[in-house]
């Protein structure tokens, strides 16, 4: 009697072993299923991106506006690079920032030698004639520069008639010649920065964080002329046929700046949160 309950016992133990192990396996297999899945799922998310380079997120800047994009030990270093390192992460595919000059950044993108722009560019009406914008990855606003010695300019208004330097193609142009017809475009605002102290401009015109921390990395002797000008959204473009790329760029800001990632990364750079 004792013997049969011993194999009995047994039995039950042996049963029970089985099929502790068949509901692991089961469970494993499920897990595997699942992340077999989610992995196709990104592989056939990022086909459908139209990407330049497979598995490359091939993104572009003019790399010549410090601290936003520009470039250290020849690699490209700035706010806009790391914001464009973090979307990229987040859809799964390879970071590639690559540099264009700024009047031709536009046609390099339909011309569709990088998949998006992340360089501080400003999404406009007439842009978007030509591009998508994700939604902004930061808010500043035009400012006008002046040299710290400069007396005779105290308002916008005494800009009538002045020089005014600003980026090619950008949008300071058109604000510029609210005031002037005597406009002078470089490469770079930096560049145009430059020229005020010397006096070979009046005014400049460009991003207020461009021109705050040109003063305060290069200690050129400038200063803001009073308030922004005008309040501009800031945002990636991606070419028209392409709305599974904008919409991943899109949830990826959204989780960055959900997360805290957007505001570690705007704090570093800037001190605030150029969202707020």
């Amino acid at each position: 009697m004792k013997k049969n309950t011993f194999y009995f016992l047994l039995l039950v133990l042996v049963i029970s072993l089985m099929a502790a192990c068949s509901d692991n396996r089961t469970n494993t297999q499920v897990a595997a299923t699942a992340d077999a899945k989610s992995e196709d799922q990104d592989k056939g998310v990022a086909t459908e991106m139209k990407l330049v380079k497979d598995g490359k997120l091939t993104f572009a800047m003019s790399g010549l506006l410090k601290p936003l994009n520009y470039k250290e030990n020849q690699e490209l270093v700035g706010f806009d690079v790391e914001i464009g390192k973090e979307i990229s992460k987040r859809i799964g595919l390879e970071a590639n920032p690559v540099t264009n000059p700024w009047e031709t950044i536009i046609q390099g993108l339909r011309g569709n030698k990088y998949d998006a722009i992340i360089g501080s560019m400003t999404a406009t009406e007439e842009r978007s004639k030509q591009v998508d914008f994700s939604i902004p990855y930061y808010v500043s606003g035009a400012t006008v520069f002046i040299s710290s010695e400069n007396k005779d300019i105290k308002t916008v208004e005494d800009l009538k008639g002045k020089t005014i330097g600003v980026m090619q193609a950008s949008t300071y142009v058109e604000d510029a010649k609210k005031y002037t017809d005597k406009i002078k475009e470089f490469p770079s605002e930096i560049y145009a920065l430059q020229d005020l102290p010397p006096g070979r401009l009046d005014a400049v015109i460009t991003d207020r964080i461009v021109g705050i921390s040109a003063m305060q990395e290069s200690g050129l002797k400038i200063q803001a002329l009073g308030e922004v000008i005008k309040r501009e959204e800031i945002a990636v473009a991606i070419n028209k046929d392409n709305e599974v790329l904008l919409e991943a760029i899109n949830k990826a800001i959204e989780e960055m700046v959900e997360d805290g990632t957007y505001k570690e990364i705007s704090m570093k750079w800037f001190g605030k949160d150029l969202l707020e």
